[in-house]
């Protein structure tokens, strides 16, 4: 929360205010997909033009306030939460790719599953652990490097293996119960979490089936010629430890503290490294995850410069105000959170933004409260899933070494979950609730 001294928001409606965003897409997505190749324009060369033009355009008075108000950004409890979450993640990563889990575990799944499921069955097991767990970043942290490791042993592109983590985990992000998504969208629309997931799953259950014939399809078009070792399962222990106590609710910083202890003890007892060995994993991990700190600090602060500056009223304005009907009403919810979740790469931080207006606006126009909330869930774990500076896909580049853009293109379950809920929109499905007349 922020102190006294922190200046209130701006509230008056300004487009300018979104200009960072817009030198952000271009500096970085526009830029490597002109040049073809996604490393000509690193992200943080991007993050760091556009919190200049930030800073520089803000309304915030002298240069010294502008630049703490940005700093205030930087050091949100959100973005320092997510910074210790890395720091762990790449101390667990890199000990327990050390101490040899990462191979135990890719022989384990490739003994289990026909080559040609590989990457449907890691889909499928993403999908069942962020639903147990309810957090996508907690997944991609515990299937991120098995993932690889398929990818490695398979000749699989390693950006399709993450894709296929990073869909899963939003399948869980959506539709968990003890999901901080789905608790913010039935509390600010006034439903019962069971109500809006009756809702959700009519619309999100299809686009995960569909989503697993594909990696099925693409699956069996791989060569995979590689056979599994045998399976070492002392060094399995402390995944299977990691997955069993993630499923249970454990907070995701303790599981990683217990993932880091766990490997570091089979590591020691197996004579994979010794204990100077163990902290030069912890460390190189950590360090491989400073660009992924940085980005995720310069996105927190420019991303505070636009919501004070007026851009996200800007655009509750623009949504809001032309509003004729229910399917009308539905679109511009969509489009509120949607557009929310661009300038803050947090999907809880959109819904707590966006969950009042969209319930002014289902009052208005006679919306179910149970499909506002779903569409608020959906649209915000759509967009979370797919921008290359939210946590997800940088927890995931982090983890693989590729750019989030590579990544992009494998992430069939959000954009066909997107596109369906679109046409849920368009056709008034499930019809069951569409308003509430009908409830």
């Amino acid at each position: 929360m922020m102190d006294q001294k922190t200046p209130t928001f701006n509230h008056t409606p300004n487009a300018w205010a979104l200009l960072p965003l817009a030198v952000f897409l271009l500096s970085y997505l526009v830029v490597s997909i002109l040049a073809g190749d996604f490393y000509k324009m690193p992200i943080t060369v991007a993050f760091v033009v556009s919190s200049i033009v930030a800073v520089a355009i803000s309304k915030g008075g002298k240069l010294n306030n502008r630049i703490e108000q940005f700093c205030r950004g930087a050091a949100n409890s959100n973005i320092m939460l997510m910074v210790l979450i890395f720091i762990l993640a790449g101390a667990f990563a890199q000990t327990a790719k050390a101490m040899g889990a990462v191979d135990a575990t890719v022989n384990l799944a490739m003994s289990v599953l026909p080559g040609n499921l590989l990457a449907a069955g890691i889909f499928i097991a993403a999908c069942f652990i962020s639903i147990s767990v309810g957090t996508s970043v907690g997944t991609i942290v515990a299937l991120a490097p098995v993932a690889i490791g398929i990818a490695d042993k398979t000749g699989m592109p390693g950006a399709l293996m993450l894709g296929v983590v990073v869909s899963g985990a939003m399948f869980g992000d959506n539709l968990s119960f003890i999901s901080d998504t789905t608790i913010v969208a039935t509390r600010t629309q006034g439903c019962k979490m069971a109500d809006k997931f009756k809702v959700n799953i009519r619309i999100a259950m299809p686009v995960a089936i569909i989503t697993g014939i594909i990696y099925i399809l693409i699956g069996s078009g791989m060569d995979n010629t590689y056979t599994p070792l045998p399976i070492e399962w002392a060094k399995v222990i402390p995944y299977l430890i990691v997955l069993i106590i993630a499923v249970c609710g454990v907070h995701v910083m303790l599981v990683l503290f217990i993932g880091i202890i766990l490997s570091g003890m089979v590591g020691l007892f197996t004579g994979s490294f010794d204990v100077w060995g163990w902290n030069a994993a912890m460390g190189s991990g950590i360090t491989n995850m400073g660009e992924l700190i940085i980005v995720t600090l310069l996105a927190g602060g420019m991303l505070e410069m636009i919501r004070y500056n007026g851009g996200i009223d800007w655009i509750i304005l623009k949504l809001t105000s032309h509003i004729r009907s229910s399917k009308g009403a539905e679109a511009s919810i969509a489009g509120l959170v949607s557009f929310a979740n661009l300038c803050t790469a947090n999907n809880t931080i959109a819904l707590i933004m966006a969950g009042p207006i969209a319930k002014d606006i289902a009052d208005k126009f006679n919306v179910d409260p149970r499909r506002s909330a779903s569409i608020l869930d959906i649209f915000s774990c759509f967009v979370q899933g797919i921008i290359p500076y939210g946590a997800q896909l940088l927890m995931a580049s982090g983890l693989g070494g590729i750019s989030p853009i590579e990544i992009m293109q494998y992430l069939y379950y959000p954009y066909l979950l997107g596109a369906g809920a679109l046409l849920a929109i368009l056709f008034g499905y499930p019809g069951k609730f569409t308003n509430k007349k009908e409830a």
